[in-house]
C-alpha cells in the first residue's frame, strides 16, 4: 500500500469512528444542561455519569451516523438501511463502555477524576466497536489502528478541552 492509500485508509477509519468520537466528546457538555440531570447510579459510577450525558452521547452518535448516511460517501459502510442501528451501536457502545470503566475504577478504588491510562482513552472506542461488530466487520489490524489513533487523539482533545474549561481534568 503506498503512502497516499495508507493516509486515505486512516482517514476512512477516522470517518468510520466519527459517531463514537462525537458520543464521547458530547457527554461532558451535559454539565451545561440546566434541567434535571440525575446520576445514572452515583454509588456505582459516581455522580458525574448522568442520564443526560449518556443520552446526549447516544443522540450525538446517532445524528452523526444519520449525516454520514445522508452524505453517502463512496466506500463507507453507512447506508440508508443500517444507519439507525450503527448510530445506536456507536452511541450505546461508547457510553456503556465508559460507564463500565467507571464501575471498574470504583471497584479498584481508583480515585474519581484520577487518570487510568490507557482505559480512559480507549474505553469508548472498544465499546463502540463491540456494539457495531454484528453489523460491520472490522479487520484486527484496523482495530489496532483505530485504538492507537483514538489513544493519541483522546489525549490531545482532552487536554484542549481542559484548557478551554469544558472538562475538569486533562484526561
Amino acid at each position: 500500500m503506498d503512502s497516499s492509500a495508507a493516509v486515505g485508509h486512516v482517514l476512512g477509519l477516522l470517518y468510520f469512528m466519527l459517531p463514537a468520537y462525537a458520543a464521547n466528546m458530547s457527554a461532558p457538555f451535559a454539565r451545561y444542561w440546566r434541567g434535571r440531570n440525575p446520576p445514572i447510579n452515583a454509588r456505582l459510577l459516581g455522580s458525574h455519569k448522568t442520564v443526560v450525558g449518556f443520552g446526549l452521547g447516544v443522540l450525538a452518535a446517532t445524528v452523526v451516523t444519520a449525516l454520514q448516511a445522508w452524505l453517502a460517501l463512496p466506500g463507507t459502510v453507512v447506508d440508508d438501511a443500517n444507519w439507525p442501528w450503527l448510530g445506536l451501536g456507536f452511541g450505546i457502545g461508547s457510553m456503556g463502555a465508559d460507564a463500565l470503566k467507571s464501575l471498574a475504577k470504583r471497584r479498584l478504588r481508583i480515585t474519581p477524576g484520577s487518570p487510568w491510562i490507557p482505559f480512559d482513552q480507549v474505553d469508548f472506542a472498544i465499546g463502540a466497536l463491540l456494539c457495531v461488530a454484528p453489523l460491520v466487520r472490522v479487520p484486527l489490524l484496523d482495530v489496532g489502528i483505530i485504538l492507537l489513533m483514538t489513544f493519541i487523539g483522546d489525549l490531545a482533545i482532552n487536554r484542549l478541552s481542559f484548557r478551554m474549561g469544558i472538562k475538569r481534568t486533562p484526561w
